[in-house]
């Protein structure tokens, strides 16, 4: 079977280009920037070294939501390079918006396209962050609109969904999508490098919660602040933040200044998983987050985590073992999980951290096991 991967940026696709390059399944892997990915043989890779340079230029000197729209005007011109090289008998994975009419030129060439959602489905992820938005005044869409049409829009001729979480794959499901459409597959982390070292466990107090990644309301941090204070009511408290904070949460962090928060850079991953191990627990109240790969680095690392409903990795959270799941918007239930979550030992909550093997190799065996529970192969590579 031949497969072409079409991403605009570094994203989880790479796992997938990789897994069916080492195969001998890939075809060609699209993608718009200009750093080869590692694991994907060169000869199989064809860069756009000009939609590179322009989304790294509009990152760079452009504000995040005036850069994503010009992204998402370019995903056309990126969508017509990759269907001017597909080939027949090419089968198609990419994600939302970016190859659409790769998509249908896929489709009529009797090929299949799949999508890997890393986030939810774009009707359900539109419809809840636009709530959180109403709720804090924002006024600015989740992401650009049009960017969210040409989402829409591909899951029309959509066959397959990549899910790496069962909070996704409900989304998919509650709009129409079958089981047999939907393939589980959650993203690899390095356990080897996010475990626990019992060197690292911090004193009893202050508690310290760490929440890793950007500060934003899709993730649900002022319900995460409001915890925070409900707890420092009775005890000492530390938050441990990275300093990549949306406008919004700046206005909303200035009414928290009695909580006491340690900032850090985006950090490398050894210095994440030594701040990781620097606290008693790891909070992520998202609104919407399709994997989020740092709550499996935390339960790594032996760091019970409290999470929500619609924090994907949610699938690998054992109830009163390694943590803790609350519903959205619920800042009291935050409180006491987090409370009760601190009294877990963290040699118990590695132990029980409920995670399979999230090694690539596993990544890969869940992949292609899953393709061919859907048929989609003519045997076991």
């Amino acid at each position: 079977m031949s497969f072409v991967v079409a991403t605009t940026q570094r994203s989880a696709l790479d796992y997938h280009a990789e897994a069916l390059a080492a195969h001998g399944m890939l075809r060609r892997y699209f993608v718009g920037v200009r750093r080869p990915a590692e694991g994907i043989p060169s000869e199989l890779t064809s860069r756009n070294l000009l939609w590179g340079g322009v989304t790294t230029a509009s990152s760079m000197l452009l504000p995040g939501y005036t850069a994503e729209c010009i992204r998402a005007d370019m995903h056309p011109w990126f969508d017509r390079w990759v269907t001017a090289q597909l080939k027949a008998g090419d089968n198609i994975i990419s994600s939302y918006g970016y190859a659409n009419k790769a998509f249908k030129k896929v489709k009529k060439n009797g090929g299949f396209t799949m999508v890997d959602a890393g986030n939810s489905h774009p009707a359900y992820y539109w419809e809840v962050v636009s709530e959180e938005h109403k709720i804090w005044g924002v006024k600015r869409p989740p992401y650009p609109r049009h960017w969210n049409r040409q989402a829409l829009d591909m899951m029309e001729d959509t066959d397959y969904v990549i899910c790496p979480s069962r909070f996704v794959e409900r989304t998919f499901l509650d709009r129409g999508f079958t089981p047999q459409q939907l393939l589980y597959v959650p993203y690899p982390t390095d356990l080897n490098l996010f475990r626990p070292k019992p060197d690292d466990i911090p004193p009893p107090a202050p508690l310290v919660v760490v929440s890793t990644g950007s500060v934003s309301l899709r993730k649900g941090f002022p319900y995460l602040l409001e915890a925070m204070r409900m707890i420092s009511a009775d005890r000492k408290v530390k938050l441990l933040l990275t300093d990549q904070v949306e406008p919004k949460m700046r206005e909303i962090l200035a009414t928290y200044d009695d909580i006491p928060i340690e900032w850090a850079p985006t950090l490398g991953h050894r210095e994440l998983a030594a701040r990781l191990r620097s606290a008693h627990v790891f909070a992520l109240l998202s609104i919407e987050d399709g994997f989020a790969r740092t709550v499996t680095e935390a339960l790594g690392c032996g760091i019970p985590a409290v999470i929500t409903t619609n924090t994907g990795a949610m699938d690998f959270i054992v109830e009163g073992k390694n943590g803790y799941v609350i519903p959205i918007r619920d800042s009291n239930a935050a409180a006491e999980a987090i409370v009760k979550a601190s009294t877990l030992r963290p040699s118990e909550a590695a132990e029980n951290s409920g995670l399979p093997d999230l090694s690539f190799a596993g990544f890969e065996k869940t992949f292609f096991d899953e393709m061919n529970l859907k048929g989609l192969l003519p045997q076991n590579p």
